[in-house]
């Protein structure tokens, strides 16, 4: 397991941080957001629809009563948000790990509240809050394809000299 911690100042700059990020994702991959409320999850997210599905970017918005929105576009992004969910009984009730492993990109926002139903090839993203506007952003790469991913975007930053704390 792999990780790589990057910094930013702004909920703007976590939204390009996404971008990144969305743009080397293929279908079936899934990344386990986790941290506090208000912690930059949604913007990271609206930043990775931005890249696989741009024409639904401005429609972008935390699901947490709606629990799941789907982002169309070549590749579809399925963002999840288990903050009233118990758990695994709850989310295999709704039969939303379906989506899991098809044909779009999964985004499950408090991913804590699954345990089996995490599927074991995934980034886990961790926010922290490191100042005011500040986030301490944490993507750890489980299984092959996300570590894949994880050292593709460690590349894509530093070949592109990307500045995340302006």
């Amino acid at each position: 397991m792999s990780s790589l911690q990057i910094t930013t100042n702004s909920a703007d700059a976590t939204e390009i941080l996404g971008s990144h990020i969305g743009s080397l994702l293929q279908a079936g991959s899934f990344l386990a957001l986790r941290g506090d409320l208000g912690g930059g999850k949604t913007c990271l997210t609206r930043g990775i629809v931005a890249s696989l599905a741009p024409q639904s970017a401005h429609l972008v918005a935390s699901p947490t009563y709606a629990i799941m929105n789907c982002y169309l576009g070549n590749t579809p992004v399925y963002h999840f948000d288990f903050y009233r969910l118990a758990g695994d009984d709850d989310i295999s009730e709704f039969g939303f790990e379906e989506f899991f492993y098809g044909d779009g990109v999964c985004v499950a926002e408090w991913s804590e509240r699954l345990t089996e139903l995490l599927p074991p090839d995934r980034l886990t993203i961790l926010f922290e809050y490191a100042g005011e506007d500040q986030r301490l952003i944490t993507i750890t790469g489980s299984g092959q394809k996300s570590a894949n991913y994880l050292a593709l975007l460690a590349d894509l930053i530093r070949e592109k000299n990307f500045d995340l704390t302006e």
